[in-house]
């Protein structure tokens, strides 16, 4: 398998660790099949865009050229990007489940058991951003973003899950995935520490399934102290077997407070391989 092997990107199956400024670790929980290969693991957080910025670039090399924007059919080689900011808007959207923006051009479906799912920034718009929308005035400097202006966040929830179809089929053509990683801003808690197990989960996580509902790959997303931090966490394997993701977004849906007892967490960047059909 071909991988890219930096500071920040070491895959092993079983238990994987990254060389980061913050001591993390990723799991990969077992998969029966003998042919399973384990994926390139690419993590990386800090203070600043510019902390993750080598890690996004080498896991977009890694899932491939070109970013095929909305771009209809499968095609043969690239990645699609979403970056919730809709050409500079900053606009708060109204929460909805599922989330279907990017289903026919993109090909992907984000749903949440919650109320719904919306993009926001953390202040300003006319609806106030994410400050206003879980009346919450620390939200509106406790966040930041890693392509301006806006975030993607669950409502009622902290739990997101992701479908993938052939771009141009309207949710028609189921799809599998190669690669899938997201940006995080403010994530307080390393490797699934903390309270909040009735909320959803114990941290912020990617949990991978493959076409038969299989778990193939869980990554805890790395963490860095401060407000406003950025994480990254992304996996790409030699083949598309990716069918559907599960994010958990910090350990409580958010509304409190971000303190020792709360880690609320939000959404940027989602970069997944080319869907291709499932044969």
């Amino acid at each position: 398998m071909k991988m890219s092997i930096s500071s920040t990107v070491i895959a092993a199956f079983g238990l994987l660790s990254a060389l980061l400024p913050v001591s993390q670790t990723a799991h990969a929980q077992g998969v029966v099949d003998g042919d399973f290969v384990a994926p390139a693991v690419f993590q990386a957080a800090g203070p600043t865009a510019a902390s993750i910025q080598s890690t996004v670039d080498a896991f977009r090399a890694a899932l491939g050229n070109p970013n095929n924007g909305n771009l209809p059919g499968a095609s043969p080689r690239g990645r699609r990007e979403i970056n919730w900011d809709g050409g500079g808007a900053n606009t708060t959207t109204a929460p909805v489940t599922p989330f279907n923006v990017f289903l026919n051009t993109r090909g992907s479906q984000f749903t949440t058991p919650g109320i719904g799912l919306s993009q926001a920034p953390p202040s300003g718009g006319a609806q106030g951003g994410l400050a206003v929308l879980f009346n919450n005035p620390t939200y509106a400097t406790i966040f930041s973003t890693f392509s301006p202006l806006r975030l993607f966040t669950p409502v009622g929830s902290n739990k997101t899950e992701g479908l993938f179809f052939v771009p141009g089929t309207n949710g028609a053509g189921p799809a599998t995935i190669t690669g899938f990683g997201a940006v995080f801003t403010d994530v307080d808690q390393p490797d699934g520490s903390g309270s909040g197990e009735a909320h959803g989960g114990h941290g912020t996580s990617i949990k991978y399934f493959d076409r038969y509902g299989r778990v193939i790959f869980t990554g805890f997303v790395p963490a860095s102290p401060g407000d406003g931090s950025l994480s990254f966490f992304g996996i790409v394997f030699d083949d598309a077997r990716i069918a559907r993701v599960q994010i958990i977004t910090g350990n409580h849906a958010p509304g409190p407070n971000d303190d020792r007892k709360h880690d609320i967490v939000m959404m940027d960047d989602f970069l997944y391989g080319e869907p291709q059909p499932l044969r």
